[in-house]
């Protein structure tokens, strides 16, 4: 059993396989974030300002429901959280993952997917979320995931 989550929020299979080499590298068990309601192309369109993503991403308070309830995370010490960058934080359902998930005095370490933006302003409304988690700096990745997650592990 182990004492690492690695959960992750994947619109077009990116993030998934960046959170499948961390879970590979670190011994984590994987959890996937699903929207109750799957994101389709249309919701994606990032350049239709009428699309699902924009709106969600325009709402400050916007919370997508999830799928299923997020399991029990007692077991867990460190939880990897991995997301898409998108306008330039990470995606309303990550939110609604990280105010049901009870991170609290856990090691919560972010991850993004981005083709260039950075990680840094998503790491700070994270913290905003769960000030009680105990945050790491986190980094967005483009490659080479398993060695930096094993470099996180303490």
């Amino acid at each position: 059993m182990s004492n690492i989550l690695v959960a992750y929020f994947s619109a077009t299979g990116a993030t998934a396989r960046t959170a499948g080499q961390i879970a590979s590298a670190v011994g984590g068990d994987l959890y996937e974030i699903r929207p109750a309601e799957p994101y389709s192309a249309a919701d994606l369109d990032w350049t239709d300002s009428g699309s699902r993503s924009t709106a969600e991403m325009n709402d400050e308070a916007c919370r997508p429901p999830l799928a299923e309830a997020v399991p029990c995370l007692e077991r867990y010490d460190t939880v990897f959280l991995g997301f898409p960058i998108w306008w330039y934080v990470e995606p309303r359902v990550v939110d609604s993952f990280v105010e049901a998930a009870g991170l609290e005095g856990k090691r919560v370490i972010p991850f993004a997917t981005s083709g260039g933006s950075g990680i840094a302003r998503a790491a700070a409304r994270l913290r905003s979320l769960c000030p009680g988690a105990d945050w790491a700096e986190g980094r967005r990745l483009a490659g080479g995931a398993a060695a930096w997650a094993r470099g996180e592990v303490k």
